[in-house]
């Protein structure tokens, strides 16, 4: 994988093996570059044949009925394992993006509203945002010991940092080190852009104590940010 993937050929057998720019893991689409455009593409065109099928489905389509059959049947397509895979190429966020927007779109009784305005009237956040959600959530997760993954693999405590300063930051044992990224790829891989967020939120949101009450921290958190 990578710009300095030498092109091995590997042989088993004395037969040697095929080559391929993309394989399937756990549902997940991964190619060969580690972007996650196809896998974008693919969650998009499958959460848009749902969203046609509901379409073709139900002619009178009020605020309250197809927002849940969207949130039920089209936006777990869109949001599946996303912590691990979200876009930050402006291109891939749009692609998804553009699903929910022909969902609220379709929302009968919203008038000339803009997208945002929909989103508001109809209580829901964007996609982006959802995301973002979802990576500090599984942060939590891993952080606190509600998920089987060891923080250990994946984060550092900031003291291991080598001449940490002995700050009130580096003192909280849930502050995590950034590692080093040069590459806009390795920059928005989990554990680098995780950190990152995770470090700033407040502590009272970071020790919660279950994750409903991390969400709705956090949910506030973000709210007094806007």
């Amino acid at each position: 994988m990578g710009r300095n993937n030498p092109m091995y050929q590997y042989t088993m057998g004395g037969a040697v093996l095929a080559a391929s720019d993309q394989e399937k893991d756990i549902g997940i689409l991964v190619n060969n570059s580690l972007k996650p455009s196809d896998q974008c593409n693919k969650a998009a065109k499958t959460a848009n044949a749902v969203l046609g099928q509901i379409a073709r489905s139900f002619h009178y389509r009020d605020r309250w009925t197809l927002p849940r059959l969207y949130k039920l049947y089209v936006r777990p397509h869109l949001e599946f394992a996303a912590a691990a895979w979200c876009p930050w190429n402006r291109a891939d966020i749009q692609c998804l993006e553009r699903v929910q927007e022909r969902a609220v779109n379709m929302v009968s009784g919203l008038g000339q509203k803009s997208y945002t305005e929909r989103l508001v009237e109809l209580k829901m956040d964007t996609l982006e945002a959802r995301r973002e959600e979802l990576v500090m959530t599984e942060m939590y997760k891993i952080m606190c010991g509600v998920s089987d993954v060891d923080a250990g693999t994946w984060f550092k405590p900031h003291l291991a940092a080598e001449n940490a300063r002995a700050t009130r930051l580096a003192a909280d044992p849930l502050t995590v080190r950034v590692p080093a990224a040069r590459l806009d790829l390795r920059k928005n891989f989990f554990s680098v852009k995780a950190s990152d967020k995770w470090n700033k939120l407040p502590l009272d949101v970071r020790t919660s104590k279950n994750v409903h009450q991390f969400k709705n921290a956090y949910r506030l958190y973000v709210k007094n940010l806007a």
